[in-house]
């Protein structure tokens, strides 16, 4: 196997990279911007070009307390986002007066074989500063072979004054191509927030 070197001294110094690596580019596709919005839908963008998608998540704040940010998948475009999932969810959290610690399988915001919304955020705090933030990545979404994976880690400042860092990931049970993705609060309103995606080049 043949090594390939940079051809300078320090990494400041690399002008070039070497001709045999290549890919990890994130590559922007579109954002999307919040204002109150029900729902923030991708239905174009997703489709061969890339083997890996990321979702950006840039301060989400719901319009109510104590909320999940949610996601869907469609296989149609996004006429419908039934599709079965799935999941699984871990988080570790803190809180402000340094009194409660926790690192827990979250019970209960896991899915099994279910066309639910996933939860991506939990208790979501609707206070001025407080909000969600983080990515998502849908593997091969392209795919009519196997089935559609996905991974999430998210931060959130929620409604109990604490940051709880919280991974997700599950597949969609599923063949079809998918190709349109939906984030939604579980109630009222994505008050505001950006959203980007991303193709992995």
């Amino acid at each position: 196997m043949a090594l390939n070197f940079a051809n300078n001294n320090s990494l400041s110094a690399i002008t070039t990279k070497p001709s045999g690596l290549s890919g990890g580019a994130l590559n922007l596709i579109s954002t999307q911007t919040a204002s109150s919005s029900s729902t923030i839908s991708f239905t174009s963008g997703i489709d061969d070009t890339y083997d890996s998608y990321v979702f950006k998540f840039y301060d989400i704040h719901p319009s109510g307390n104590n909320t999940e940010f949610d996601v869907l998948f469609s296989s149609n475009g996004g006429s419908s986002y039934g599709l079965t999932k799935t999941t699984t969810a871990f988080y570790a959290l803190h809180n402000e007066a340094d009194s409660v610690t926790a690192f827990t399988y979250s019970t209960g915001t896991d899915l099994a074989q279910s066309t639910n919304p996933h939860n991506l955020m939990v208790n979501v705090g609707d206070g001025n500063d407080e909000s969600g933030a983080g990515t998502m990545q849908l593997f091969n979404p392209s795919s009519t072979v196997f089935v559609k994976h996905f991974i999430a880690n998210v931060n959130i400042y929620d409604e109990g004054a604490q940051t709880v860092n919280r991974y997700t990931a599950g597949y969609i049970n599923s063949t079809s191509v998918i190709n349109a993705v939906r984030f939604q609060m579980s109630s009222g309103n994505i008050d505001s927030g950006v959203i980007k995606l991303y193709g992995v080049s």
